[in-house]
């Protein structure tokens, strides 16, 4: 997600702690990779119910939001921080439950890192050099999703280089696309989608 710089951001030491954070979320690709789907969803799942019960404390003020608020605070954007919507923890882990579950392992791989490593690359180079924007991103934003998506097209293990490569387009126009639809679950369902498809079809 690459917004529009404004008074309501985060500020840039806060968007940075922010896509640390989000490189954290590397763990579940790679340790799907490791464990296969089985204990990767026995894990997945409880971390990910813990995610949304806190979300929904911070919706409704429970007591659990201010136990780990000071933490989450800091990395967290206005429409979050004012209770519009949940946030974007919560976002990739049910979307990684998801798309564990539906699609064959190289596909999850890669379009989860797609997301995982392409949005802090837009973000921050957005945020940096961006000067043409379209809607409330840049054009050198996307670009710097694309360059860090083809990155993992041409070493995510198990694809065909065709197929990762087409993935890693799709993904990038569905990160510039995405508005309503929080990026951290359309990107990696819409381009693991795409690469499913790809491969079913045997043209690669």
């Amino acid at each position: 997600m690459e917004p529009r710089a404004n008074a309501k951001q985060i500020s840039w030491k806060g968007e940075c702690l922010r896509k640390m954070t989000h490189l954290g979320a590397l763990v579940i690709p790679v340790g799907y990779y490791l464990l296969g789907r089985t204990v990767s969803l026995a894990v997945l799942i409880p971390v990910t119910i813990a995610m949304i019960i806190i979300d929904v404390g911070r919706l409704r003020d429970w007591r659990v939001w201010h136990a780990v608020k000071w933490f989450i605070r800091p990395m967290i954007r206005h429409n979050e921080q004012e209770g519009a919507d949940f946030t974007g923890a919560t976002y990739i882990l049910t979307t990684a439950c998801a798309v564990i579950a539906m699609y064959s392992p190289s596909v999850v791989v890669a379009a989860l890192v797609f997301i995982i490593m392409g949005d802090p690359a837009a973000v921050l180079i957005g945020k940096s050099c961006g000067r043409h924007y379209y809607g409330r991103k840049t054009i050198e934003g996307s670009l710097g999703f694309l360059a860090m998506a083809v990155l993992v097209a041409l070493v995510v293990p198990g694809l065909p280089r065709t197929v990762s490569l087409i993935g890693a387009v799709v993904a990038t126009v569905t990160e510039g696309l995405s508005t309503k639809i929080d990026d951290n679950t359309s990107v990696p369902l819409i381009s693991g989608l795409a690469m499913q498809l790809l491969l079913a079809t045997g043209w690669f």
